[in-house]
């Protein structure tokens, strides 16, 4: 039996294949999943309907599954400050690389080789995809 949180089998083998600098991205409902995936990035459904599974429901468990050391967002337009992202990073914490990029940059480095799983979620909030780099466990003897 599993004691986490974390129970969907195919999200738990792709974090299990997954490595240091391996990328997840957290899609909304208007990502082109298929067609935005990059060579072994396992695609995950859990799209049911609009606004089920929201990002943040899944965010939150992706964190007690695995270290991220970055998150990276979609750069909103300049007059458009997105709410979710200030729930992003309250969520992942000052320990967490935040940084925006352009948005055909995103899309590039989301269908890059390093991106292993992505998760298709029904979040209709605009700029809600987001991209984790996994980090690495650190014994409690490291002090890196």
């Amino acid at each position: 039996m599993l004691t986490t949180r974390l129970i969907h089998p195919e999200v738990l083998s792709a974090l299990a294949s997954s490595g240091h600098f391996s990328q997840v991205l957290i899609a909304d409902g208007n990502f082109p999943v298929a067609s935005g995936r990059g060579p072994n990035a396992r695609i995950v459904y859990l799209n049911l309907a609009p606004g089920m599974v929201d990002a943040v429901s899944v965010l939150d468990v992706l964190l007690e599954s695995v270290p991220v050391q970055a998150a990276t967002v979609m750069a909103p337009p300049a007059d458009y400050v997105p709410p979710l992202h200030a729930v992003y990073r309250e969520k992942l914490g000052t320990s967490v690389t935040w940084s925006e990029m352009e948005r055909w940059k995103y899309y590039e480095q989301i269908a890059s080789p390093r991106t292993t799983l992505i998760i298709a979620t029904g979040e209709q909030r605009r700029f809600a995809n987001l991209l984790l780099e996994i980090g690495v466990v650190k014994l409690t003897s490291e002090n890196f």
